[in-house]
């Protein structure tokens, strides 16, 4: 696909980019597309936890930035533009979705909270289509989505600042003032610098960087290469001969099609030619195709199918359920994972090893058909590279699934699939009676799945051990830096039996992966011999999950909570109250966007 036919399209039309970045204007400008710049007023104010993935928050407000500008030139300037094209860039770590610092503090608190880790980046576009009828706009929007993962290397304390102190993560204005001089635009967008995440990739900001997966350009802040693809969509519509049948596990047959030529189709305008986004099957016309990111990770069909409803009018669905789709396979997902690191697939692949899959299945001793499946698998979930040369780990699956590696998970997957995977196949019973189904599973009548007796052995402590030393290599970092514990000479590390055995003296007792799995009793028992033995000025740090305030999120806890263990997740305010309970004050909550959260809890003080 060229884009030198598109842009032959539009050189009669009036292109307005609804963006003062100068990154993506001459990004755009460096592949010839020619355009005006109107800066979007739309004040970025939408609620973030309203929408089910951030990457729906940035095609949103780019779509709003483009009908703005759309309707202000249509209204305010008397000049109906023929293309409005709105783009927005965010970072994201976990759940939370980073945009623009506001001043220096911000830029640190932001650049912190990627420093050693992989975070994605996520550009909305809308593409938005304008005519005038009887002096209305009428708009016809076209949107999507790029991902980039980037791994910041560990940053010190030095040269964040040294990186800060230099002004590239910083405005130059404030966004919210647009300017009030018709001929300002110009001035205004090359003085317009801010950065999401805080940081410009294409500049100062690549020091930090230790890889980029995907789309470089989005991470500057345009996705190119799916841009023009979307616009070789637009205005190339699929001739019939061209349809082909593409079957998918899971889902029933769909149409797709591949990319035309130039001079396949005299179509310029889309609203014109409606068809280019629709298809049919045996006469029966089906909705407009949804495209992903080739490297989403997830299965998706290209179309979906109208239903004739009980008065004969055929409805179409909105959306395809991608969302409820991806719930439906998850349980497979996690089963190759599970059954790929017992099988240790991830060890044999380890640094740059490529291996044919009739390799791996005589190291592992499995029949070629099966293993070349499951490193398929792996290779569709993001874990494993796969070339003609045979199969490769990913940098995250070397880093995270490498058995003998500093930070790997190993220990807890397999913890998972042969503990908790057991648990959760009898979770219809579990829910229908309140308990933990450790006797359905394992044959245990204890309904504690830490003190059945399979547990007793030196062998099987040792893999629980295992799994909760890979969890907390992973947190121990975000939980220790949550909060300035410099103050605590004497830290004491709670584990063992807490119940029956003497406390030592310490400034500071740490509780991690604890609290959730304790009945009120046993809660009591150890929060109040924990009190009793602090010493006024001493404190408390928790390790756990913290949900939100309606116990929706995060997914995992809510989700963990299923294996109905005699304990239960908790809130920020219920961890509040639960210390403040037992003598503990100024209880601070540190949300990581790690695994763990931290909470910390002073014991009073004489004063109080």
């Amino acid at each position: 696909m060229a884009l030198k036919p598109v842009i032959g399209k539009l050189v009669s039309k009036r292109v307005v980019l609804a963006s003062a970045s100068p990154r993506r204007q001459e990004i755009l400008a460096n592949v010839g597309l020619r355009f005006e710049v109107v800066p979007s007023w739309f004040k970025e104010t939408l609620e973030k936890s309203s929408f089910a993935v951030p990457y729906e928050y940035a095609i949103e407000t780019a779509k709003q930035k483009a009908l703005e500008v759309a309707n202000r030139m249509h209204l305010k300037h008397l000049r109906t533009p023929d293309i409005v094209i709105g783009a927005d860039t965010i970072v994201t770590v976990g759940k939370q979705i980073l945009e623009k610092p506001v001043d220096k503090q911000d830029a640190y608190k932001m650049l912190s909270s990627l420093s050693g880790k992989e975070h994605s980046v996520f550009t909305g576009v809308a593409i938005v289509h304008c005519s005038s009828k009887d002096n209305r706009l009428e708009t016809e929007v076209t949107d999507f989505y790029e991902e980039t993962k980037v791994k910041f290397a560990e940053l010190s304390e030095e040269l964040l600042w040294e990186y800060i102190h230099s002004g590239e993560p910083m405005p130059d204005r404030n966004p919210s003032s647009p300017p009030t001089h018709p001929n300002a635009s110009l001035q205004y967008c090359n003085q317009y610098r801010d950065k999401a995440g805080g940081y410009g990739i294409q500049a100062l900001g690549g020091m930090l960087v230790e890889y980029v997966h995907g789309d470089f350009l989005n991470v500057v802040g345009f996705p190119l290469n799916h841009f023009c693809k979307k616009l070789a969509e637009l205005y190339y519509p699929p001739l019939k001969h061209t349809i082909q049948h593409v079957k998918h596990d899971s889902i029933p047959s769909v149409e797709t099609f591949e990319n035309l030529s130039d001079g396949e189709s005299d179509s310029s305008n889309p609203m014109q030619h409606k068809s280019a986004n629709k298809l049919e099957r045996n006469g029966v016309p089906l909705s407009g195709a949804i495209h992903t990111p080739v490297n989403s990770g997830s299965i998706q069909p290209v179309c979906t199918v109208a239903v004739e409803n009980q008065s004969g009018v055929m409805e179409y669905p909105a959306k395809f359920p991608s969302k409820i789709v991806e719930l439906m396979d998850g349980f497979r997902a996690s089963k190759a994972l599970f059954v790929a690191s017992k099988l240790k697939v991830f060890d044999l692949l380890k640094d740059k090893c490529i291996l044919k899959p009739v390799d791996v299945a005589n190291k592992i001793e499995a029949s070629v058909c099966g293993t070349e499946r499951l490193l398929d698998a792996c290779a569709s979930l993001g874990l494993l590279e796969k070339t003609h040369q045979g199969y490769s780990n990913t940098d995250s699956a070397n880093t995270y699934l490498v058995s003998d590696r500093e930070y790997s998970l190993h220990g807890y997957i397999i913890h998972s699939n042969d503990r908790l995977w057991h648990l959760f196949t009898h979770l219809e019973v579990a829910v229908k009676e309140g308990t933990m189904q450790t006797h359905q599973a394992f044959g245990k009548e204890t309904e504690d799945l830490f003190q059945d007796s399979s547990y007793h052995s030196v062998e099987a402590k040792q893999r629980f051990m295992t799994a909760m030393h890979s969890i907390a290599k992973l947190t121990a970092r975000d939980v220790a830096t949550a909060f300035d514990l410099s103050q605590f000479r004497s830290v004491c590390d709670l584990g063992g039996d807490f119940f029956k055995d003497n406390l030592p003296e310490a400034d500071l007792y740490i509780l991690s992966l604890i609290l959730h799995d304790l009945n009120d009793e046993k809660i009591h028992i150890l929060l109040s011999k924990i009190s009793a033995i602090c010493k006024p000025g001493s404190a408390l740090l928790l390790a756990e999950i913290v949900l939100d305030e309606e116990k929706t999120h995060p997914p995992r806890a809510v989700l963990q909570s299923l294996s109905m263990t005699e304990g239960k997740q908790r809130s920020g305010s219920e961890y509040k109250q639960l210390l403040e309970k037992y003598g503990f004050t100024n209880v601070q909550i540190k949300i990581t966007g790690n695994v763990l959260d931290a909470i910390l809890g002073f014991k009073k003080t004489s004063a109080h």
